[in-house]
Parts: C-alpha cells; sequence; structure tokens
C-alpha cells in the first residue's frame, strides 16, 4: 500500500535531472502520515509543515485552509486508487477476479489507512467544495464501473444498470468495513469475514 502514502508529482531540479518532491508533495505526504498515526484530529497546517520539514508559513502558501489541504491527501489517494484499479483491469485475471481484487483493494485501504479511507469515501462535503477532488473521485468511480461493464459483456454480471451494479459492490463493501471497524463482524462472534461476505454477495449476483 506504499502508493497510498507517497506523493504523486515531483519537480527535476534543473541542471541535474533528478527528481526532487516539490514542497507541495512534501505536505501532502506529511498530513498522510499524520492522518495515519493520529487520524484527521492530529491534523493541524503547523504540525504539517513541522512534519514535512518546512517553514510553518509554508502550508499556508499552498493551502487556503485545513480543508483544502484535507482534499489534496484524499485526491491523491483517489489518483493511486484510480491507478491501481486500471491496471487490475488491464491484467490477465478473469473478470470476477478483477472485481473481487478491486474490491479487496479498497478493504486493504480501509484496514491499512482507516482515518484516510474515512476522508475519501465519508466526506462527500469536501468533493462539492474541491474541484480537483470531485474530478478525481468521478474518475475512480469510472474505472470501477468500466470493470463492471467489463463483467457484464463477458457474461459474469447480469444485464442491470452498471451503475446500480457499482452501487451494489461499493455500498456492501463499505458498510462491511465499517462494521469490521466498529467490532461488529468477528471471528469470535462466529460470523464471517469482510472477504467471505464479498464473495458471497458476488457469487449471488453471478448466480
Amino acid at each position: 500500500m506504499a502508493g497510498f502514502q507517497d506523493a504523486r508529482a515531483t519537480e527535476v531540479r534543473r541542471g541535474t535531472g533528478k527528481a526532487e518532491m516539490s514542497t507541495h508533495d512534501k505536505l501532502v505526504r506529511a498530513a498522510a502520515s499524520l492522518l495515519d498515526a493520529g487520524g484527521e484530529q492530529a491534523l493541524t497546517l503547523r504540525a504539517v509543515g513541522h512534519a514535512a520539514g518546512v517553514s510553518h508559513n509554508a502550508p499556508y502558501k499552498h493551502y487556503r485552509n485545513r480543508d483544502a489541504l484535507l482534499a489534496a491527501v484524499a485526491t491523491a489517494d483517489l489518483e493511486s486508487l484510480t491507478t491501481t484499479f486500471a491496471d487490475i483491469r488491464v491484467s490477465a485475471q478473469a473478470p470476477r477476479d478483477k472485481l473481487l481484487a478491486t474490491l479487496s483493494t479498497l478493504v486493504s485501504f480501509s484496514r491499512e489507512r482507516p482515518a484516510r479511507y474515512r476522508l475519501v469515501f465519508s466526506a462527500p462535503a469536501l468533493a462539492r467544495m474541491h474541484s480537483d477532488l470531485q474530478t478525481q473521485s468521478t474518475a475512480c468511480l469510472s474505472e470501477i464501473m468500466a470493470m463492471v461493464e467489463d463483467c457484464k459483456k463477458a457474461d459474469v454480471l447480469p444485464d442491470a444498470p452498471t451503475k446500480s451494479l457499482a452501487s451494489l459492490f461499493l455500498a456492501t463493501m463499505h458498510g462491511l468495513v465499517t462494521m469490521e471497524a466498529n467490532g461488529l463482524l468477528s471471528r469470535e462472534k462466529g460470523l464471517p469475514t469482510v472477504e467471505e461476505n464479498i464473495a458471497l454477495m458476488v457469487s449471488l449476483v453471478l448466480s
């Protein structure tokens, strides 16, 4: 999951040809690390500047407020997810396995980066206020819907509306990982895992 932690864009230092992380990307990476370590309550612009090793004024020059920085982190994570989904889609796996791999990627993200998962998938108001985040969110969803469409063309999924099928898979996955995070899914209670429930859901849709 390293791709979810590292900033994406870099700038090239003139005259050397060496890639150097921009201040913007240092701030996004530092903010992501703070979210991983302490959740949203740990993230302030001053703390991000300190963690990034830049001046305490630098974050204020790049982001007008804390929400703008949170939106930048969410945008970077969605970009990484979109790239991962695109790679899965063109892989040699069977269509059903591609769909399961996509959902598994989201489950892993929710477990390894819970604060950032909530930021990406449970803060719709943030996306409405930041166009870059909205655009990347749409691109990520489009990649998932394209995979669902591929499954339909391969007769792996029923001929139901693509948006409805994608919404069903994502809503079920989100509900399951939320239950798991709240301690409502556990082996001690004799309940199936998130992965087992998702596999069952896909099998039921396929049948």
